[in-house]
């Protein structure tokens, strides 16, 4: 089989596509023939080697993959050969096949593709966790995305309409305002002017009625971190889920007290290692949602699984409004 790994943390351009003997399960485990990898930010990370999860070198990355079991180990019940599914894993996506357990995996619906599983792994996984198990979310709250154009961004403003809410939607370029409208948002917040500490709390004051967002779920950091605690309201919830702008900021817990609201983090893979029934719940009502039409992974690019190399330099260039995969041959089905 055919493996692109990491034999020296680099950029994107240095990984090697290796050939590997085929994959045999062990006990416990099943193999998939992988038919489409989605790319996320974090693969970008694990690659550089700035993640804070690195196996040992040479290893094969990638988190979210989808295709169709090959074959079983002993033990393993509830999957047989032939059935389509998705899976998130630690690493390993990114071969020709991976090894998965039960616990990792969802059988797809029918007329769910293989690239829109993967599109609609980690990033859907990541923002239902934030909106509603970190960020408490009820019905009806405003809730405000940062870099609502992106993976976790998107499934972010999908989510949160499907489960009624009034979306304000955080974008830097009329391209991402474009994809956030498509998305039906109810606000577009412009955080590409001069003075975000002003201008976010301004504008999310306009679209509120002066209220301020209930809700706001934040994977950029840097500056947009404080300008939205200022345009929360009170007893808001900010998540905290990454910090793709690039600086990690610091918070003066005294405004917390003065606005009664609250900050709290989230590390999706932890629920994945400590609660694997919860992930496993999470990921049917997000096909209950796609089934509804709510979610709808929008897949910017699709590349063959050579130009996988190319695709998280989109990725890391942050060019990317929603999701890219790369496939193999005929895999979209």
């Amino acid at each position: 089989m055919l493996s692109f790994r990491v034999h020296e943390h680099g950029a994107p351009a240095a990984l090697r596509l290796d050939t590997l003997p085929d994959l045999r399960p062990s006990a416990g485990q099943m193999v998939v023939d992988v038919k489409a990898a989605g790319i996320n930010f974090p693969d970008v990370l694990v690659v550089s080697g700035k993640y804070q999860i690195l196996p040992p070198r040479p290893f094969t990355p990638g988190k979210d993959l989808a295709g169709v079991v090959r074959e079983v180990g002993a033990g393993v019940t509830g999957f047989a050969p032939g059935d389509r599914i998705m899976a998130q894993v630690e690493h390993g996506a990114f071969a020709e096949q991976a090894t998965v357990t039960p616990a990792q995996s969802y059988k797809l619906p029918d007329g769910l593709s293989f690239e829109a599983a993967a599109a609609m792994g980690l990033v859907y996984q990541t923002a239902h966790f934030a909106l509603v198990e970190r960020g408490q979310y009820k019905r009806g709250e405003t809730v405000l995305v940062g870099g609502a154009a992106g993976g976790v961004g998107l499934a972010a403003v999908q989510i949160a309409k499907g489960l009624g809410a009034k979306v304000l939607a955080g974008v830097r370029s009329p391209q991402e305002a474009e994809a956030v409208r498509a998305a039906g948002v109810d606000a577009v917040i412009d955080l590409a002017g001069p003075d975000l500490r002003e201008s976010v709390r301004a504008q999310v004051h306009a679209a509120t009625d002066g209220r301020g967002a209930d809700v706001v779920l934040d994977p950029l950091g840097g500056d947009f971190f404080g300008a939205a605690l200022r345009a929360m309201a009170w007893c808001g919830r900010l998540v905290v889920i990454g910090f793709a702008a690039g600086d990690i900021p610091t918070l003066k817990v005294n405004y917390l007290l003065l606005k009664n609201i609250s900050v709290c983090g989230l590390q999706w893979s932890d629920y994945r290692d400590r609660a694997p029934e919860r992930v496993q719940q999470v990921q049917q009502e997000l096909f209950d949602l796609w089934r509804a039409g709510a979610v709808i992974p929008r897949i910017m690019r699709a590349l063959p699984f050579t130009g996988l190399p190319e695709a998280l330099d989109l990725v890391a260039q942050g060019r990317v409004q929603g999701k890219v995969v790369v496939s193999f041959a005929g895999g979209g089905k």
